[in-house]
């Protein structure tokens, strides 16, 4: 079975194109290289109910099979991707989060 993925950018910079997104387009590579198909990729600004919306109707409408989500995860009062998400989803898989810290504490302190 080929994967359905949607890829999601949150960051109020790159959605007013004032930044390049690079970590959409890495990601796309990375899911592209294991044979999976990217069918939404997308860049959101750091608001709540359009990060809920989006994934919501990517998981509603679009059927995708993961959801991958990329920055507004600092401690900004603007960053809200983890709070966002956990208003969405059904089941919190913490160990995923913290493996993922791990790996990011390998690359930055």
């Amino acid at each position: 079975m080929t994967l359905k993925v949607g890829i999601l950018t949150i960051s109020d910079r790159s959605s007013r194109r004032e930044r390049e997104d690079l970590s959409g387009p890495a990601l796309q590579k990375i899911v592209n290289d294991q044979g999976w198909h990217v069918e939404r990729l997308a860049v959101v600004p750091d608001e709540l109910e359009e990060i809920k919306n989006t994934l919501i109707h990517w998981c509603d409408e679009a059927k995708l099979h993961l959801i991958l989500t990329t920055g507004g995860t600092g401690f900004a009062p603007r960053d809200i991707t983890p709070e966002a998400t956990l208003q969405v989803i059904q089941r919190h898989a913490p160990g995923i989060a913290e493996a993922m810290r791990s790996e990011g504490l390998k690359i930055t302190p």
